[in-house]
């Protein structure tokens, strides 16, 4: 089981219970008598915790320790959510402080709440107090077992290894170098004369009589993949016509692969559903042309009818160019096999064997020694020594000696690489113990972050950005005494961390998981996450102490299976299925059943019009993520009483419908926590009083409007923002209500874009002194300005000072601009765009100067 962090909540747990206690006289002193002696035994507590749940061999090997931390953990989680609610009252209660109650209806529905608190408060009977007692009982009764546990782990004879975890929860350092290709020029040689040759196999009327097949074969963590990256973009690749890459891995859909193989052609994913209409598209865009597809991780699960699939997914492929190229990757030689069938071929296979121990070292020493200089001077000779008597455990494995390279940076001291070369899970000699290791040194929080990935399923796509804003959700980021650095900030440092120490890889434009280490972390987290896929039996395997959970189904009856996780904490679900009323009334028993959730992402892929007003049960979420082929019409009203939330993400839109302003709650501003919105951009522009959101990131579209609640001075306090686009600046009606908009203090502010629309020439000096007063800070990195009819510039942009991180300028369409600065002269300049600026006369030849010259 993932690790448990007990100090934060049991701290909140005391300061909050005795803060609430204090004018409940018949409650608090059993309550505080037991919070007090559960502060005693903490220190005990978390030394169990903190040590076995991080020693997987214990727990296996001692249900009843495994069965008291989950129970442990369940009363942690209890106590978290009675704490969640006392703070969320206060939330309601700074949101509704100033909120004028128009309707008799809302009237009389606050006093009857609040007649009935005031009631049940005289009576003693107060439910939020009575959940709070429960915790801590439960709490304190699970923990009176504590020392029993204790001696239970201390005699397992486990102490050498607790002293390596201390040595590995140190400081993290080190960084990878570039993925070079180690130890398989001789492979990449044979795939490379391979691609070469035009083709060897001309057989006249053959189906297939223009394509070549090479199978690369190789157990997991063999390198397969690496090498047919390294081959797909080197240049002889240039010589045809088409490329396309897909991953297949061992969740098989045929019209996935070919819409994927679409997908790589047109950049763009095809919206056609049938089978026909995939072939037809592919045979169209194929037809003549010479094209190399790269097939990568095939899995064979019934050999006939996955031969039949794949017959379907390769016959428009049969009227692609002479010389065109198939490369397959795969574990197993019957998968080979099957495809040589499949194209009437003759096998061709290159085998991936373990590496040579000397090109295992190599592997192993070039991410153990990144980023030192002279890894072979005589400083490290002793470690040199380690990693060769390392490298002889590592099974030959590259996957092993990358992420055995990656542990062994953290520390460039023998001591810690020769507690990693005596770990008990390098003498098991097995890659999945090997791999281990990676997870158990990982600090508790990061652990915590990586057992959360662990959830999604074999070659999932992570975009770091919106993993870190998961991350903050549920609370795995811990704060920082720099004031200047945000939790996004810290849980980018956590991500980049988990790369380093090559438990992702970087692609394109997002990060994968290696199939083995998810393989690996998955069974190694499997109390923690797990996965739901189409299979109603595997739900009975799963363990009901789940905290994350991936459903993608089209069985409803597999939603029913939800709400026997108790403390369920993350959802993502991906419901494939026509009927909206399974899916309508699915959620709302999940949202009454799952009421512990911070996290929920919905991904219909039918068309959803309505999230149920129920939704407004979730209280404790934090990260609402809404997407697919759902149309929504709006919103529901009870979103607005969310008040812990986070994130709102919704950004799919039909042009042709026109319900903005009834799209969001009209409370939509109280959600005072909310840190990163997508949403159509006329949406958020709708939003009146948006300055209430301070805490948010990013505001493209803020939309000026001599109106209350939509005037640039809601700006003021929204210091968080880092990128900032305001619109419809001839609505600012004077320099002064400029000012208010503070953009000089938002520290963190790197992208900024001002436009206006006004042609009105007669406001030339007012645009000029609004546009003076919208001075943005020194860090900007970004500055656009559309549509400025000044005929100079901002006083500011002739200060180097204040503008001298800018690395892109664009100035469009600024028709009265007579004099341009000398951007030029910007140190970290790299773009600068200008466009439909008809009247500039001068350069200026330096900053500070009055140094002209005519354009």
């Amino acid at each position: 089981m993932a690790d448990m962090s007990l100090d934060p909540i049991m701290e909140k747990l005391i300061s909050a219970g005795l803060r609430y206690l204090k004018d409940q006289i018949a409650w608090q002193k059993r309550t505080k008598e037991d919070l007090e002696k559960l502060k005693e035994i903490l220190p005990q507590i978390q030394a169990v915790v903190h040590f076995a749940s991080s020693q997987e061999q214990i727990t296996d090997q001692n249900p009843a320790l495994n069965k008291w931390l989950w129970q442990i953990r369940d009363a942690i989680d209890d106590a978290d959510d009675v704490l969640d609610d006392l703070e969320y009252m206060e939330l309601e209660k700074q949101a509704t402080k100033n909120m004028k109650l128009r309707r008799v209806r809302s009237i009389m529905k606050y006093m009857k709440k609040r007649l009935v608190k005031i009631i049940k408060r005289a009576l003693k009977i107060d439910p939020n107090l009575k959940r709070l007692d429960e915790a801590v009982q439960k709490l304190y009764r699970v923990s009176t077992n504590v020392a029993s546990f204790l001696y239970l782990v201390k005699g397992a004879k486990q102490e050498h290894q607790e002293q390596q975890l201390e040595l590995y929860r140190a400081r993290e350092t080190g960084a990878l170098p570039k993925n070079d290709l180690i130890g398989r020029l001789k492979e990449k040689k044979l795939v490379m004369d391979w691609l070469r040759n035009p083709s060897n196999e001309h057989q006249g009327t053959d189906l297939y009589r223009n394509i070549s097949l090479l199978s690369i074969v190789g157990h997991g963590g063999m390198g397969k993949t690496t090498l047919s990256q390294h081959v797909y973009k080197d240049e002889i690749t240039k010589d045809f016509d088409l490329k396309m890459w897909v991953c297949v891995s061992n969740n098989f859909d045929l019209k996935k692969v070919i819409a994927d193989m679409l997908e790589c052609l047109k950049k763009e994913r095809p919206r056609l559903e049938t089978l026909v209409a995939l072939q037809g598209r592919l045979e169209e865009e194929v037809m003549s042309k010479k094209f190399l597809l790269v097939l990568d991780d095939i899995w064979e699960e019934d050999e006939e009818k996955d031969k039949s699939k794949w017959e379907d997914v390769l016959a428009p492929l049969s009227s692609g160019g002479f010389g065109s190229k198939i490369l397959v990757t795969t574990r197993t030689y019957s998968v080979a096999l099957m495809f040589a069938k499949v194209l009437k071929k003759e096998e061709k296979i290159v085998k991936l064997e373990g590496l040579e121990e000397d090109e295992c070292l190599k592997l192993l020493n070039s991410h153990a020694f990144a980023g030192v200089k002279n890894p072979s001077d005589d400083d490290h000779k002793k470690l040199r020594g380690i990693a060769e008597e390392i490298v002889k455990k590592l099974s030959r494995s590259p996957l092993a000696a990358k992420v055995i390279g990656g542990v062994l940076n953290d520390h460039l001291d023998d001591r810690h690489w020769r507690t990693v070369l005596e770990s008990n899970l390098l003498d098991q000699n097995s890659i999945h113990s090997i791999l281990k290791l990676s997870y158990i040194v990982l600090p508790n929080h990061l652990r915590d972050c990586f057992a959360f990935c662990c959830m999604f399923p074999e070659d999932h796509k992570y975009d770091k950005n919106d993993l870190v804003r998961m991350w903050i959700a549920l609370g795995f980021i811990q704060s920082s005494s720099n004031q200047r650095e945000t939790m996004e900030d810290i849980g980018g440092r956590y991500f980049d961390v988990l790369v380093k120490k090559a438990l992702f890889d970087k692609g394109v434009d997002n990060y994968m998981m290696h199939d083995l280490i998810h393989e690996s972390a998955s069974r190694f987290f499997a109390q923690v996450s797990g996965k739901l896929v189409d299979d109603e039996e595997s739900s009975l395997k799963i363990p009901e102490t789940l905290r994350h959970l991936f459903v993608r189904t089209t069985n409803p009856n597999i939603l029913k299976k939800i709400e026997k996780f108790k403390h369920l904490r993350s959802l993502f679900l991906f419901y494939e299925h026509s009927n909206q009323e399974d899916i309508c009334s699915a959620l709302i028993d999940i949202f009454k059943a799952s009421r512990s959730l911070r996290l929920l992402y919905l991904l219909p892929q039918e068309y959803l019009k309505i999230i149920s007003e129920e939704i407004g049960n979730l209280i404790h979420l934090r990260y609402l993520k809404i997407d697919g082929y759902m149309l929504i019409t709006r919103l529901p009203r009870s979103l607005s009483n969310l008040y812990h939330l986070q994130c709102i993400i919704y950004d799919r839109w039909d042009s042709s419908r026109h319900y903005v302003h009834n799209f969001l709650p009209s409370g939509i501003n109280s959600l005072s926590n909310l840190r990163y919105v997508k949403l159509p951009e006329d949406c958020i522009s709708s939003i009146c009083g948006i300055g209430k959101l301070k805490y948010l990131t990013e505001l493209k579209n803020f939309v000026v409007r001599d109106v209350s609640g939509y005037r640039i001075g809601e700006l003021e306090n929204m210091n968080d923002l880092r990128i900032l686009g305001i619109f419809y600046l001839e609505n600012v009606k004077d320099a002064e209500e400029a000012c208010s908009a503070k953009l000089c203090e938002k520290r963190r502010l790197t992208n900024l874009t001002l436009e206006g629309e006004n042609t009105d020439l007669r406001n030339i000096n007012l645009y000029e002194k609004v546009l003076d007063n919208l001075q943005p800070p020194n860090c900007l990195r970004d500055l656009s300005i559309w549509r400025y009819m000044g005929a100079r510039s901002a006083i500011w942009m002739n200060n180097v000072n204040l503008i001298s991180n800018l690395e892109k300028i664009n100035l469009t369409d600024c028709s009265n601009w007579e004099t341009l600065r000398p951007f030029g002269q910007l140190p970290f300049l790299k773009s600068l765009t200008l466009w439909y600026m008809p009247k500039v006369k001068w350069l200026q030849s330096k900053y500070n100067g009055n140094d002209k010259y005519r354009c």
